[in-house]
């Protein structure tokens, strides 16, 4: 069923509420004018009352569907402000002319219409809806000049005209200024929110690698130890290390030992998917943590790992330069222990290692 206002999208939400606060207002520009009937200040007929406040009824209605149908996106100003402000003036200007006595009192509630510019408006776009205003409320003046003159007081009239505009181009500077602030606030807050979102991502990151790091490692194990625990598909754990790399920091310095590191991890990186994780777990090791799979495809990420590595070449090293890597992998065991998995997985690795190095060696779990 649809819903009146949208919870999916929280920016066309605020956009109906706003509305629905500018519809109050028009609900109480309504009492006023059936109020004013009743005193005999309000020229229309019954039905033509009726016939104006389902106009405004309708007006809405549109400026609604617009929004609630997503039509208001492909405009400049998705909120409609300018529309939405200029429907509310004319249907003043409208009141204003079959008003009498009262309609200085009517005026006030340009006032209220302007307020809602403070969300979009600038100051031009407040001054140009301003310089609107006038002109209308002048042509209103003059037309009830020609068509009652009896009815109206020239004199009262222009001094409502006049306080009218001294009125809005303050109001329009003083809305103008409140929109910038908070448009300021606004990308004070975004930035700020795109500052703590890349300290969240960098606090996860390993510094030199650019993959996982050991905090979000265990993070991710012991997300993954919940999962599967609760019967879901278990996960694989390799240990990856590079083979003698000591002496490739011996040989070509530290600072290309660093861009070996980088350089290869990132490569085999590659090799596993985007829901899978790579983290540095120290030094020149690293951890895979392969997510809904078994033992037999884990073997088979780790060989395509182990090969891109051997044949990866490195700028600035010898042609015939590669490293290559050993592989300790295990496979988890629901109600099992993270740090029982780990020294499994590194107790693989050691085998790796003992068996000559560019191997893959794995280990299962005792009950397996």
């Amino acid at each position: 069923m649809l819903a009146i206002i949208p919870k999916e999208d929280r920016a066309q939400a605020l956009r109906i509420q706003r509305l629905f606060m500018a519809s109050s207002t028009y609900a109480l520009s309504a009492v006023l004018v059936v109020y004013c009937y009743y005193n005999g200040w309000f020229r229309l007929s019954g039905w033509g009352v009726v016939i104006f406040a389902t106009l405004a009824v309708l007006a809405n209605l549109t400026f609604y569907g617009l929004i609630r149908s997503g039509l208001n996106l492909k405009f400049r100003d998705p909120s409609l402000t300018m529309p939405q402000m200029i429907t509310a003036s004319l249907a003043i200007l409208a009141a204003l002319y079959f008003m009498d006595e009262v309609r200085g009192a009517l005026l006030f509630m340009y006032l209220v219409t302007f307020v809602f510019g403070v969300f979009r408006l600038r100051v031009k776009q407040f001054l140009a809806l301003t310089l609107g205003t006038l002109v209308a409320y002048a042509f209103i003046i003059f037309l009830l000049v020609k068509t009652r003159p009896a009815g109206v007081n020239l004199e009262k009239e222009i001094f409502h005209w006049v306080v009218l505009a001294m009125v809005l181009p303050w109001f329009s500077l003083v809305g103008g200024y409140i929109s910038r602030l908070r448009k300021r606030i606004e990308t004070a807050n975004d930035d700020l929110t795109r500052a703590l979102q890349t300290i969240e991502h960098l606090a996860v990151l390993d510094e030199l690698t650019g993959v996982s790091n050991r905090r979000r490692l265990l993070e991710v194990l012991n997300k993954e130890k919940v999962r599967v625990d609760r019967g879901q598909p278990t996960f694989c754990l390799g240990i990856i290390d590079l083979d003698h790399f000591k002496r490739v920091n011996d040989q070509y310095g530290h600072l290309m030992g660093d861009e070996v590191l980088r350089s290869l991890i990132q490569t085999v990186q590659r090799e596993v998917r985007e829901m899978d994780t790579i983290a540095r777990y120290g030094g020149e090791e690293f951890v895979i943590v392969l997510v809904n799979t078994t033992l037999e495809e884990a073997c088979s990420v780790a060989e395509r790992m182990r090969h891109t590595a051997s044949e990866q070449r490195y700028r600035g090293l010898p042609d015939d330069f590669s490293v290559t890597i050993s592989i300790g992998l295990t496979e988890y065991a629901r109600g099992e222990t993270i740090d029982g998995l780990l020294t499994r997985a590194d107790s693989a690795l050691y085998l790796a290692k003992q068996h000559g190095r560019d191997r893959i060696e794995l280990e299962l779990p005792a009950h397996v």
